[in-house]
């Protein structure tokens, strides 16, 4: 048994079917300390907390 294409497959139906591949926006937390948003599982640049406690000095 061959596994080619019957028929060709037009611009419109593979770009639909490419169109769904995109990405996603970046989930942003607060801060538990000083409330700023800021991504997950990082110190946050705002006052260098990470799990309410200070990791990094801030100036």
């Amino acid at each position: 048994m061959s596994i080619c294409p019957k028929n060709k497959t037009s611009r419109g139906r593979r770009d639909k079917r490419r169109a769904n591949w995109k990405m996603s926006a970046t989930s942003l937390v607060k801060c538990s300390k000083c409330g700023e948003l800021m991504l997950p599982h990082r110190v946050c640049k705002a006052c260098g907390s990470y799990n309410k406690r200070e990791i990094v000095t801030v100036d």
